[in-house]
């Protein structure tokens, strides 16, 4: 799926978590991540810190990548 703004990036966490039968609350703790801060990036928060998006992307088997269009 094509990553064009923080709610499709949220919708793709969101799946993803779903998926593999996580509640935020066990992401939470397994992560050290917030609860509110994995709400926040699944709702498509866009001041949410890159750093910690990338380490939930990470747990959660996923790799974010860069590409030159066209």
């Amino acid at each position: 799926m094509r990553i064009t703004d923080s709610i499709s990036l949220g919708q793709i966490i969101r799946n993803r978590r779903k998926e593999l039968g996580y509640s935020q609350a066990y992401l939470s703790a397994f992560t050290g991540l917030s609860v509110t801060f994995i709400s926040d990036v699944e709702r498509g928060k866009k001041t949410a810190e890159i750093e910690k998006v990338i380490k939930l992307l990470h747990i959660l088997g996923m790799d974010l990548i860069a590409e030159r269009r066209g």
